[in-house]
């Protein structure tokens, strides 16, 4: 087949595959993930139920792809920030205020029962490995800069970051996120 066609073929599985798993997304945030069939998804992304379970056996593998997408963009994010101009601290102040934004409007978007289905399995703990170096990575050059506390090594901070931020799914407003970033960061720092 000419290469063109291959493009062609690929562009339209990838549209098909978006249009799924939006699709899915927003059925569930409306309706719960328990109330989502796949002849609903069909019928609004506009495709018939033959074509949904070539791509999809059912609606959980369908969840999980789309938080699995997620997940991978919130990390890429991550990291660009991690990589961007800028001093250590500077970097690290703007990847802890992303990931604890994340965390809060995860936390908006989810119910209990959606959040025990997608935050489990070796994907979540890949995802939390990865934080965990990110982190680390930024922390050791704050290190560095001497402008780290010494009683703990950055892999220990790290995991203090991780899970203190992630109580900003708790939060009421993106105000208290702000303000639980700054605490983070003051417990990082090293004590004048």
């Amino acid at each position: 087949m000419p290469k063109l066609w291959n493009e062609t073929i690929e562009a339209h599985r990838h549209a098909v595959r978006e249009a799924i798993l939006e699709t899915t997304w927003s059925l569930v945030t409306e309706r719960g993930p328990m109330s989502v069939t796949m002849s609903q998804i069909a019928e609004r992304a506009g495709i018939g139920r033959a074509t949904l379970y070539k791509y999809f056996p059912d609606v959980e593998a369908i969840l999980i792809a789309f938080h699995e997408q997620r997940v991978s963009g919130h990390l890429e994010r991550l990291a660009q920030l991690r990589d961007g101009p800028g001093d250590p601290g500077q970097r690290l102040e703007a990847v802890l205020e992303r990931y604890a934004l994340i965390c809060y409007h995860r936390g908006r978007h989810g119910s209990e029962e959606l959040s025990a289905l997608l935050h489990r399995g070796e994907t979540v703990v890949q995802a939390e490995q990865q934080l965990v170096g990110l982190f680390r990575d930024l922390l050791t050059e704050v290190a560095e800069a001497g402008e780290l506390r010494a009683d703990a090594v950055p892999d220990e901070l790290a995991r203090y970051c991780l899970h203190a931020l992630a109580a900003a799914g708790g939060l009421t407003s993106e105000a208290a996120v702000h303000r639980l970033v700054a605490i983070t960061l003051s417990g990082l720092h090293c004590p004048h």
